[in-house]
């Protein structure tokens, strides 16, 4: 949205809302017979609310003014500031900036933190610019962070782009970009290590914020991370976790994405005086299925009263204290002077959303946009994917001249940790055991040799088949799991073919495919398409691999190669450790 938020300084605009709050003047838009939840004071009290363009110009008594060209009629219903979802990606739902925006708007979503280091990961500084380019002239306000980990794990694995100093320095001159994108390379950062050191440098100098991802942290670590210049955190894994970083004076950006975290969470924070101004909420990665059926931050909300945090305190986290974090003192409170970002609920506890105001105009109505965007859609970086085709022999480990060898194997789907085993080999090919899974990550990006690395994967269930996915964080290099390299093949050469996205096979032939062309992350086809060809997709990899929730699930496969994360994963570079930055050999030791 351009000029934020300058606009609101307009002294035609001061004036109007002057004399429309004195009642000299009328309201443009009044909203009357609702419930204020006011999140300053916690009160729900009843109050109208007069508006004057983008401008809240007053909220008084109920009925005591009726002069406006507009007059809205809220009663009993709730109404709240717009939502404001603190970090997120829209990768994550597998859209487009304007297709996510149509999503959430009528959701109740007016703001939201874009992370874009998918983007930048695949396309560099221009994917940048183009991701900025992409959110104008929408419904939702977004606020663009430079991405700080382009690669995540730098010596680990190896992306489309690497952003250093200068990279970000040049971002955070733009002014579109309001401060630091989450800083992964949690190692880098205390041990000081370049790139690391003058990226958070640029961030602090630059005068914007500088948010972290402190997963794992904790005690002195913790602290080092803090001092460093980090502010925020959404990497919160148990109600200890929360008040730790909470303690440490990061802003949390709490995440609804791990709904099993949420309960401790909740417990955590009634053993707290109050509710603290340093805790936002975040939706952080959303599935595109998740985010038609059950919502971006309406469903955090939801999930989280439904654990039994109150209300108001849920929405004061979602709104007034989010905008504080971003130092909007536009955003965030139904009051005057306040920018007219307004919800309408009629259910508060479920959130249910009537009604959705973006600068003071009506832009959703009974969950669909009134107020589209002039956004078109785009054909840009729809050849990110530059691979030829593969063969099942790609996927071979061949050891030749052995009969046995001593493998290095990653142990779990998450937390995860080394193991050794001992495996047969049988004219010259390795032969997998039953209980192990083949994950093999081909660069993509054109900057090194395509050739497979193939790891071992092991507490990931029974597999049937494959599974191929472009969506593969943070580098996003073709990533495929499976036990066959028929399956294997047919599965990476469906998103091959596709320019990119997520493909599923099983007896040699593929299942589903989820096309996903911009970035070989992206469709901009309507997100209701993508949810269903997502659903079937989710479907189909459901009937091959064996999940065991909430550590074994398919979410876990787009995260397998996270390799700033600690312990063990396999990358494009190799089997790879993020607490040691050592990349180890397949191969422990071979017996003849």
């Amino acid at each position: 949205m351009p000029n934020e938020p300058h606009d609101l300084n307009s002294s035609a605009l001061r004036d109007h809302a002057v004399r429309a709050a004195r009642g000299l003047e009328p309201f443009d838009v009044l909203i009357v017979g609702g419930t204020l939840v006011d999140v300053a004071t916690s009160e729900m009290r009843p109050a109208d609310i007069g508006l004057v363009g983008p401008l809240i110009a007053s909220v008084h008594a109920p009925a005591s003014r009726t002069d406006a060209k507009q007059t809205i009629d809220a009663s009993g219903r709730f109404i709240t500031p717009g939502f404001i979802d603190t970090h997120m990606h829209v990768e994550s739902s597998m859209v487009t900036p304007r297709r996510y925006a149509e999503t959430v708007v009528p959701q109740g979503t007016t703001t939201v933190c874009w992370d874009p280091h998918e983007v930048g990961n695949v396309a560099g500084l221009d994917g940048i610019r183009w991701a900025l380019e992409e959110t104008k002239q929408l419904s939702l306000r977004f606020l663009t962070l430079a991405p700080s980990c382009v690669p995540s794990a730098p010596g680990l694995e190896l992306a489309g782009a690497e952003f250093r100093a200068g990279e970000m320095a040049t971002m955070l001159r733009w002014p579109e970009i309001s401060g630091v994108a989450e800083v992964m390379n949690m190692r880098g950062v205390l041990e000081r290590s370049e790139p690391m050191r003058g990226v958070v440098e640029a961030g602090l100098a630059s005068g914007k914020r500088v948010c972290g991802h402190a997963r794992g942290l904790e005690d002195a670590d913790l602290q080092a991370f803090v001092s460093a210049g980090i502010q925020s955190d959404h990497e919160i894994t148990s109600g200890e976790d929360l008040l730790a970083k909470l303690r440490a004076g990061l802003t949390v950006e709490l995440r609804g994405s791990h709904d099993y975290v949420l309960p401790g969470v909740i417990e955590a924070l009634k053993k707290l005086p109050h509710l603290p101004q340093t805790l936002t909420i975040c939706t952080d990665d959303v599935f595109p299925d998740d985010l038609v059926s059950d919502g971006a931050m309406s469903s955090v909300l939801r999930r989280l009263i439904a654990h039994g945090m109150k209300p108001i305190d849920a929405i004061r986290a979602a709104t007034l204290n989010a905008a504080m974090w971003f130092n909007r003192y536009d955003l965030g409170l139904i009051a005057p002077g306040r920018r007219a970002d307004i919800v309408i609920l009629s259910d508060l506890e479920k959130i249910v959303v009537d009604r959705v105001y973006a600068s003071g105009r009506e832009v959703a109505r009974n969950g669909e946009l009134t107020a589209a965007g002039d956004s078109v859609s785009t054909d840009a970086y729809r050849d990110t994917v530059k691979l030829q085709r593969l063969s099942a022999a790609d996927f071979d480990i061949r050891l030749p001249g052995t009969t046995e060898a001593r493998v290095h194997t990653v142990v779990s789907p998450r937390f995860t940790k080394w193991g050794e085993a001992v495996v047969k080999v049988r004219d010259d090919k390795l032969l997998l055991p039953d209980n192990m899974l083949l994950m093999a990550v081909i660069h993509r990006h054109g900057r090194k040799d395509p050739t497979p690395v193939i790891g071992i994967l092991e507490d990931w269930g029974h597999w049937r088949g494959a599974l191929a996915t472009t969506i593969s964080h943070d580098s996003h290099n073709l990533t495929v799991f499976g036990r066959d390299p028929a399956d294997m093949a047919a599965a990476a050469n469906a998103v091959i073919d596709a320019c990119g996205g997520m493909a599923t096979s099983a007896d040699g032939k593929v299942t589903a495919v989820l096309a996903l062309p911009v970035c070989g992350l992206l469709s901009d086809a309507p997100a209701k398409q993508v949810a269903d060809d997502f659903a079937k997709l989710r479907a189909a990899a459901d009937a091959i691999a064996d999940w065991m929730p909430p550590i074994r699930t398919f979410k876990a496969v787009v995260g397998a190669s996270l390799a700033c994360n600690p312990g063990p994963h396999v990358t494009d570079l190799g089997l790879t450790d993020g607490t040691t930055q050592e990349i180890r050999p397949l191969l422990a030791a071979s017996r003849n």
